[in-house]
């Protein structure tokens, strides 16, 4: 009897030990931390932090700062673009990280002991594309991440297939021979989050990536808030260009109304997604469906959400599904992979065709495609898919484009898509941008308060001797086509702003910037008393812009003058400071022929003194990326 009793208290104790010691090790913790470049322990902002085996993750933000809730024995990855992943265990609340970075192709040696090997193999670009590497022998192996001879493995930088439209910077109009410049409003942001992946990964990006709108538009301005009836306002405000003291520039800033979530109209999604073989990376198709993820739970129930796959061929996922019923939308999602082809317009036809069947009169209906650009199968040059969106555009469907990936990416591809189809276009390069695009933006990304926006501005030429608009080449129109409104044009956002630097060279300046030209032997001299006239006015430009309501095919007009007050840089904005700074590195990205002596120092020195605007931090994160590419050069 007392034998019984000390074995059954002995297995009461080994059982309370272990439930003990598993509810130990089960225990759900905050895990805090900061992930370094181990090349110069700087931290890495936007690196992907994931339990393993799960979606749930975060990402570091600019400090490298990452928290994440996990359990005592989990397994976090951490994975970098350009750096190596690793996998670390669990053990403690406090948990920093170094990464490798990744090894060039063009850096890989083979060890003198291997080069005789009989073995050949192939080396694998991140996107499927080739590059034979072959020693002595006929064998060839293929393997992904990596190539391996006889037990040495080096990882290696894919090859680089990416696609940029190119284009030339706008040059300097003389305001007597041109006094209007007429543009489309832009607010995609994705070169700024493309130029970021580059340099994170210790890579100049190249010339035709910098697209200096996209960059400006990228970051939050304070702006005033529209008054009336109007769904925009309109900032002006003038001072010195910081890369030529005799010059002036004139900082323009729009900022949409602000609507709350629950006044928002429903929505009509349809997730367009890219499950080709070239998105079987992680820092694509997995990278997309945590973005994914992070939208629908932002979703209410009013909303609805059909998902279109397309690889080889186009498949309907999950039909038009209310989103009371989230986890049947995530789980969709999760179950996603990737392989095949890629017949993108085919996917882009069915998912218009699934829109219009479940169209939201009064609601927001709009396609989000999501991919890498890299179409094979079907029309897929830009100007193949320019016809195809432009005859999609009058169906009231808007369009969001999410780009992902590196190596083989097809911004040229992807930005057509975006201007035709009436929508946006972001780079979502690791799960902080995914956030910002998809849930601290969502109603900007999402739901349209003025379309067709257009900007007309008159310089006076008693004022101006000649003037150039800092980016927007892509979104030029002709004088005509303000008042015209069948001309298609950008479209603005709940909350969305909207930001244009014009360069101004004022009347009385020497400049060998302009050029010279004869005398015309036809045009007659100018009067002087209309000479006088234009002299009367103080007032450096007028603006005007144009808009349509997002059910409206006739558009209003809203009018605002600028006038110089002299007004010094140091005496200026913090708008327009900060803006001034991110135009400047955009010209030293592009080696602009009109950035001057300007250098990635003033940049910096410039951006420092307007950081107290920056409620995301994200204008610090800008500052360490100058920085960085002055080390790389």
């Amino acid at each position: 009897m007392k034998t019984c009793y000390i074995f059954t208290k002995i297995t009461f104790i080994l059982i309370l030990s272990m439930g003990l010691s598993h509810a130990a090790f089960s225990q759900k913790i905050q895990v805090r931390g900061v992930v370094f470049s181990a090349k110069d322990s700087l931290p890495l902002p936007g690196t992907t932090v994931l339990i393993k085996n799960t979606s749930t993750g975060c990402a570091s933000d600019y400090n490298g700062k990452y928290t994440i809730t996990a359990q005592i024995g989990d397994f976090l990855q951490f994975s970098f673009i350009g750096c190596k992943s690793i996998t670390v265990p669990v053990k403690d609340s406090v948990l920093n990280v170094y990464l490798q970075e990744r090894i060039p192709i063009n850096d890989i040696t083979i060890p003198n002991n291997e080069k005789n090997s009989k073995e050949s193999f192939v080396i694998m670009g991140a996107e499927g594309s080739k590059a034979k590497l072959r020693l002595n022998g006929r064998k060839t192996r293929t393997l992904n991440s990596e190539i391996r001879v006889q037990g040495y493995s080096r990882q290696y930088a894919p090859i680089n297939t990416e696609e940029y439209k190119s284009f030339s910077q706008n040059n300097f109009q003389k305001a007597l021979d041109a006094p209007l410049s007429t543009f489309s409003i832009d607010v995609d942001v994705a070169s700024y989050s493309n130029m970021r992946r580059f340099i994170n990964n210790g890579q100049i990006p190249p010339a035709d990536a910098i697209r200096t709108e996209e960059l400006l538009n990228y970051f939050t301005y304070d702006y005033p808030a529209p008054q009336g009836k109007d769904p925009v306002s309109i900032t002006t405000e003038v001072s010195s260009a910081p890369w030529n003291q005799q010059h002036r520039l004139v900082h323009i800033g729009i900022k949409a109304k602000e609507i709350a979530i629950d006044n928002l109209p429903a929505s009509n999604l349809v997730f367009l997604i890219d499950v080709s073989g070239s998105m079987d990376s992680q820092n694509k198709l997995p990278l997309l469906k945590s973005s994914l993820k992070l939208l629908v739970q932002k979703l209410r129930p009013q909303d609805r959400v059909a998902i279109v796959t397309y690889a080889n061929h186009t498949e309907e996922a999950l039909p038009s599904t209310s989103c009371e019923d989230k986890q049947k939308v995530l789980s969709v999602i999760e179950n996603l992979h990737a392989g095949g082809g890629t017949a993108g317009s085919d996917g882009i036809q069915r998912a218009y065709r699934i829109a219009e069947a479940n169209f939201i009169k009064g609601g927001n209906n709009r396609i989000i495609l999501s991919t890498d650009g890299d179409f094979n199968i079907g029309p897929s040059s830009p100007q193949e898919l320019e016809k195809l969106i432009e005859i999609k555009r009058s169906s009231g469907i808007y369009l969001t484009v999410l780009g992902f990936g590196m190596g083989n990416y097809k911004d040229n591809r992807i930005q057509t898509l975006a201007e035709k189809g009436n929508g946006n276009h972001a780079y979502i390069d690791n799960l902080t941008e995914a956030k910002k695009v998809l849930v601290n933006e969502f109603g900007g990304t999402l739901f349209t308060v003025a379309k067709d926006v257009k900007i007309q501005v008159e310089f006076n030429p008693a004022k101006v001797q000649a003037y150039r608009l800092i980016g927007y080449e892509s979104r030029l129109l002709e004088d005509k086509d303000f008042n015209d409104d069948t001309k298609d044009a950008g479209e603005m956002g709940a909350g969305h702003s909207v930001t244009a630097l014009y360069e101004i060279i004022p009347v009385g300046v020497k400049s060998n910037l302009l050029g010279d030209i004869d005398p015309l032997k036809y045009q007659k001299t100018e009067k002087k008393e209309e000479k006088k006239s234009l002299t009367d006015s103080p007032e450096l430009l007028t603006l005007k812009l144009r808009y349509k309501q997002p059910d409206s095919d006739k558009s209003s007009k809203m009018e605002v003058s600028a006038i110089d007050k002299n007004t010094s840089l140091n005496n200026a904005s913090e708008n327009f400071r900060f803006s001034a700074a991110v135009a400047g590195f955009g010209m030293l990205l592009q080696d602009s022929k009109y950035k001057n002596n300007l250098t990635y120092d003033d940049v910096i020195f410039l951006a420092r003194k307007a950081t107290r605007y920056d409620p995301e931090g994200y204008r610090k994160e800008f500052i360490r990326l100058v920085e960085s590419v002055a080390l790389l050069k």
